[in-house]
């Protein structure tokens, strides 16, 4: 029997209606036994200021400590302004600091983007690849992860309703838990 790995899934969309949690809702639902996916909240962790590393707000402890204890994180974003949304990036920086604590370090990552438009959040998905090398994250190569034209993937409720993007999820959910035996620290 397997050891089952905590993930940590970080949802780059605070909207609670929004497709990156209905996606990241649906990879919750179709995880293998041996992943259990939980999403880490962060809506609420003030913006990351150095002058408070010595005495952090407490939002930033227990963000901090979760990310410690998970054993891979799986990112779910939409695309700003062909980046991530400043949200997911200021719980980057929190969890990254104080320097030389980063709660990131060696931690197997994978990034799912999800957009309305054609292109699937492209953008985001590289760009947040990029911070992922500076973390010292390794991040998932095969499969990418682009989920363009989401809206008709979901029915009223959110559900996933698309088969193919289903079976699609379950190729990227075994990969990952390859990803994270081949990385895990």
């Amino acid at each position: 029997m397997s050891e089952t790995r905590d993930i940590a899934v970080l949802v780059g969309s605070l909207r609670q209606g929004s497709y990156n949690r209905m996606t990241a809702q649906a990879l919750i639902e179709l995880a293998p036994e041996s992943l259990k996916l939980e999403m880490v909240e962060f809506r609420d962790l003030p913006l990351y200021d150095q002058d408070l590393d010595d005495s952090p707000p407490a939002q930033w402890t227990a963000f901090r400590e979760r990310i410690r204890r998970t054993d891979a994180v799986l990112f779910v974003t939409p695309e700003y302004n062909r980046s991530v949304p400043g949200v997911l990036k200021n719980a980057i920086d929190v969890g990254l600091r104080p320097y030389g604590k980063s709660a990131w370090n060696a931690k197997p990552a994978g990034i799912v983007s999800v957009s309305p438009g054609a292109i699937g959040g492209f953008g985001s998905n590289h760009h947040l690849r990029q911070s992922l090398v500076f973390l010292n994250m390794p991040a998932m190569q095969q499969p990418e992860a682009y989920i363009g034209n989401c809206a008709p993937l979901f029915d009223d409720q959110g559900r996933l309703i698309n088969e193919s993007t289903r079976k699609f999820f379950r190729t990227f959910l075994d990969a990952f838990v390859t990803w994270i035996a081949r990385n895990a620290a």
